[in-house]
């Protein structure tokens, strides 16, 4: 059994900090907000997050980013994309070379246009690091709802170790050494997700988000495999897996927010109703940029984007991608 400090008590950190400790890791969970830590640590649950899911005794909170590193075997983190090269710069002082760090944010940071194992690097080049991606919602992981994801690490050793600590009879875990990909995968679905919500609320049916899901996967191997992902990846679980659960349930806050736009909500108002970050809309703009910069067409991550910053209304969007210049499906 490892030592695991995990850095980010959202749902998504809580619930595999959940699944940890109740496998028998000794595991530690700590936050910015301490008045969401205090309250974690008096009810033993996330009722902030993921509320119903009590905590065993393996798993304790931690009063800074010293106590929540200080002997761990794995540093897991856990907070939203954007933030994550902070979180990541304040815990380098406490970060050893033999401790193995698992990334499960997913998106791309704006501005930089950067994966997130290429932050890690620029601060920690030696780091061991891996991502975790897949079809994952926390809520379903928190209640132990059968769930299987993809970790992926250049060296393939230190994935299979992370394969380990994780798997259980009902997380299950595949390996791989496609960290572009399995980062593109989890990133780039979230905005396809805001845009199945965006048709669900305008009512276009099933015929529409099935399209949509379809070539929207397209444009994410086309991006994947220029920026040097294996396009098979994205037929897995952190490719065309995450993205079915993303684009079809309610647990999708990318798909929620999507669904109140289409409504006509605007935009910002969507996010606040939310209550939560949601992922999709950094990464839109980042990837409409990373999209420009290697000259890789993505129609549907740009109407997308223009839909969700108000250059264009969404109905006006979905015309411009039907009235397009007709194709192969394979061109």
């Amino acid at each position: 059994m490892k030592k695991i400090g995990v850095i980010g008590a959202g749902s998504w950190g809580t619930a595999l900090a959940a699944t940890l400790s109740d496998k028998g890791h000794s595991v530690r969970i700590w936050d910015l907000d301490k008045e969401h830590l205090e309250s974690m640590d008096k009810y033993r649950e996330n009722r902030k997050y993921l509320p119903g899911v009590k905590f065993g005794d393996n798993l304790q909170t931690a009063e800074d980013l010293k106590t929540v590193t200080d002997g761990a075997d794995v540093v897991l983190f856990s907070v939203p994309a954007q933030h994550f090269r902070s979180a990541f710069e304040n815990a380098l002082p406490y970060l050893k070379p033999e401790m193995i760090i698992v990334n499960v944010a997913k998106g791309i940071e704006q501005k930089t246009l950067k994966r997130l194992s290429e932050i890690a690097a620029e601060s920690l080049p030696e780091a061991k690091y891996v991502v975790l991606s897949g079809p994952s919602h926390a809520e379903e992981v928190g209640i132990k709802l059968p769930t299987t994801v993809s970790v992926a690490s250049k060296d393939l050793k230190l994935a299979e170790e992370i394969q380990d600590v994780f798997m259980t009879d009902r997380f299950r875990v595949y390996t791989s050494t496609d960290v572009t990909g399995l980062e593109l995968g989890g990133a780039l679905k979230n905005i396809i997700a805001l845009g199945a919500g965006i048709s669900d609320g305008m009512g276009f049916g099933d015929n529409a988000k099935a399209a949509l899901m379809t070539r929207g996967i397209v444009e994410i191997t086309r991006l994947g495999v220029a920026l040097g992902a294996k396009s098979e990846t994205f037929a897995g679980l952190a490719g065309v897996g995450d993205l079915i659960v993303t684009c079809t349930s309610m647990h999708s806050r990318n798909r929620r927010c999507g669904i109140m736009i289409g409504e006509g909500l605007d935009p910002k108002e969507a996010v606040k109703r939310v209550g939560m970050v949601v992922e999709g809309m950094f990464t839109a703009e980042a990837a409409y940029e990373l999209a420009k910069k290697v000259n890789v067409e993505m129609p549907i991550t740009e109407q997308i984007y223009k839909a969700i910053n108000g250059q264009t209304d969404p109905r006006d969007a979905v015309n411009s991608l039907m009235t397009r210049e007709r194709k192969g499906e394979n061109a």
